[in-house]
């Protein structure tokens, strides 16, 4: 009976050996945004903002859009917050900036306010790790050209 019992183990074992195998063969390995470079990423934007004397909204995202670090500066809108994290989405999501869906739109490209969580303002941009998109920076509190300008900065980050 012990023998019959250890033969039937060792037979399931070496049956759901190959699906194990198979199983790790489909698994890929990928980058992803720590807390700590979502924070750094975040505080070279905030300096970027303070320098110019603007009060912005930070978000940063990770490949999946969801949030990772928000900073709202003191005084800065509250309206700032959502979309901050819009644009950080967007960007994420169609691994791009924002700024091209603003120029799409501002050369009469009106289709880009049908694409389904595409932000059409400036201050969105992927953040990318060795050639992929891990997140994304969103920032909201300014005119357009200066949300880019603070996130591009805490891109910029990445660099140091």
């Amino acid at each position: 009976m012990v023998t019959f019992t250890k033969a039937f183990l060792i037979s399931c074992f070496l049956m759901l050996m190959p699906v194990s195998m198979q199983l790790h063969a489909q698994t890929i390995e990928k980058k992803a945004l720590s807390l700590e470079l979502a924070k750094k990423i975040a505080t070279r934007a905030e300096a970027e903002a303070k320098k110019n004397n603007w009060t912005m909204v930070i978000a940063v995202v990770d490949d999946g859009g969801n949030l990772i670090y928000l900073e709202r500066m003191d005084g800065t809108q509250i309206g700032s917050i959502e979309v901050a994290m819009e644009k950080a989405r967007s960007a994420n999501n169609f691994k791009r900036p924002t700024k091209a869906f603003e120029d799409a739109l501002a050369g009469g490209r009106m289709a880009v306010l049908k694409l389904h969580g595409a932000m059409p303002l400036e201050g969105g941009i992927p953040i990318m790790i060795e050639g992929k998109v891990v997140g994304a920076i969103g920032v909201s509190g300014g005119m357009s050209s200066q949300d880019g300008e603070v996130a591009k900065a805490g891109i910029e980050a990445m660099d140091k």
